[in-house]
């Protein structure tokens, strides 16, 4: 039997990933990586049409996602994502967010009320995106 993480003190890779679709998947990964900051993991393509991409947050975690086949098995509608992703260069994200053609901000970088600092926006999608500096509470 071998150690748990728990145990070890390891962190183990991420095994949850939030997957969305998209009308213009490669505009969009290219707005991700441009704007918010994700990194081109991998990205299978054929002409305009994405069949998957990966693409990390430097943090830790990511996403992936793939053009829109509303006849597909696993198919969401795009533009209904609503994510949380932490990191600790919220102020620096703002920043260049509120910049960003295609950003609309639904709440502003502000204090919580449970010691983080935060702000949501919506991506060309209509994806929703909160940023912050809180990254949950410890396992037990």
């Amino acid at each position: 039997m071998t150690e748990s993480h728990a145990t070890t003190g390891a962190v183990p890779a991420p095994q949850v990933w939030p997957t969305l679709q998209a009308h213009d998947a490669l505009a969009l990964i290219d707005f991700y990586i441009e704007t918010f900051g994700f990194r081109r993991t991998a990205v299978h393509a054929d002409g305009a049409t994405v069949a998957h991409a990966q693409l990390d947050w430097p943090e830790g975690g990511g996403i992936m996602l793939g053009s829109h086949k509303p006849d597909a098995e696993w198919s969401t509608e795009p533009g209904t994502l609503a994510a949380y992703v932490a990191t600790d260069h919220v102020e620096e994200l703002w920043r260049r967010v509120q910049a960003a053609p295609g950003v609309t901000v639904i709440r502003p970088l502000a204090a919580t009320d449970y010691g983080s600092q935060e702000f949501a926006v919506r991506d060309p999608e209509g994806n929703q995106w909160s940023f912050g500096t809180y990254r949950g509470e410890p396992r037990s």
